[in-house]
Parts: structure tokens; sequence; C-alpha cells
């Protein structure tokens, strides 16, 4: 059985999402946030996972954390937080974020019905270069320790990381990662359906919503 991570931020305003404001208020990326990581926890609620951690920034757990056991990320850079849990973890284990609402659990399915043998990790890359999943057979963190992240190559990086170590490496699907407005309308209009598009739908943003999406 697999393990699931969620890595997540907890969404108080000035301090998740600030690249949405403008044109969004503070709040409003917040909120938007908010949506997001409830987004997550319900298009992960079918996966068969052995075990469920929060990897979290905060102190207030978010609605929807109950079923996992909530950690607290450590200090110091991304690279050193995701290296830090998976070094705690034993057996197959599978990180995501939460800035994907978009995510269906379908493309999660190879890594919880049973992890393939063929495969000693798992990849999915985000449309900005960095990587919104990252799964390993057996979790080491000294693959990520040291991959420059945020970075327009972040994904490439880290892929020639697990190669380099002589991991067979599978890929999951490209999905946009939401950093900006552009990326929150665009992620909108491809799940129509989640509490994401419903909360962005609310906000008073017409001018900033792209002619494509119009």
């Amino acid at each position: 059985m697999t393990t699931l991570i969620i890595i997540a931020k907890e969404c108080i305003p000035g301090r998740v999402k600030t690249r949405l404001h403008p044109p969004l208020s503070l709040e409003q990326a917040a909120s938007l946030a908010s949506a997001s990581l409830a987004d997550t926890f319900r298009a992960v609620s079918a996966v068969a996972a052995s075990r469920r951690i929060l990897l979290f920034d905060g102190n207030l757990f978010p609605l929807g954390s109950e079923p996992y056991d909530v950690i607290h990320q450590v200090s110091g850079n991304l690279d050193r937080r995701l290296g830090a849990i998976f070094d705690e973890c034993e057996g197959p284990t599978v990180l995501i974020g939460m800035d994907t609402p978009q995510l269906d659990a379908a493309m999660l399915a190879p890594l919880f019905d049973e992890w393939p043998v063929d495969a000693d990790a798992f990849l999915g890359f985000a449309v900005d270069g960095g990587y919104w999943t990252i799964g390993m057979a057996k979790p080491d963190g000294s693959l990520i320790r040291g991959v420059p992240m945020s970075k327009d190559n972040t994904g490439k990086l880290q892929l020639e990381r697990l190669t380099a170590a002589g991991l067979r490496v599978r890929m999951l699907p490209e999905l946009v990662d939401v950093d900006t407005i552009d990326d929150a309308w665009l992620v909108a209009g491809l799940a129509p359906q989640t509490e994401f598009a419903r909360t962005l739908a609310s906000f008073d943003l017409t001018s900033s919503q792209p002619e494509i999406s119009r």
C-alpha cells in the first residue's frame, strides 16, 4: 500500500498565493487557496492510501484534514522540507501539492491500486517547469534535497536526479500549478465543477479574465 502526502500552507491572507494580488485582494487569494486545498482533499479521498499525511505549515488545521496525520514542515527551503518527510516514510510514498485543484483521482490510480513492478518513481511535471507530484517506491529524501525549487527547470532537474540514481521513472500527466491569475482562470475553465472555480467566479474580476475564457 502507498502513503499519500499533501503539502499545504495555512490559508492566511498575505501568506498564501500572494502573486494573485492584484487583481485579487489578499483575502480573496487566501479564500481561493483554501478552495484549492479543499478540492485536493476531495480529489484524493477515493484513493486507497495506507496512510495519509498532511505536511503542514501553520497552526489551524483545515477542514478535510481529519483523516490525515498532521506533520509540521521542518525549517529550510522546499527541497529540505520535502526531503525530510520522505525520510520519515517507509514503502511506496507519493507527495502532491495543494495548487492543482483540477486533479482527478484517476491520475493517481497507478500509484495506489498496486505499485507497478517496473517503476521505481513517479513524477508529474507542472506547466511552469516545476512538478506537482513525486512518488518513490523506496522513499529517499537525498534524491530531493539539493534540487533547486521554484525554477523553470525544477521538474527537469528532479527527473535527472532520479534517473541518475538508477531509478526507473514513470511520468504522470502535466498539470497547471496555480501561481498567477491567468493560471487561475485556466484551471477554472478546465475544472468548472470545482470549489476553486466557483470561488473564483464569485469575485468581481471581469476585467482580469482573459478573452479566451469569457
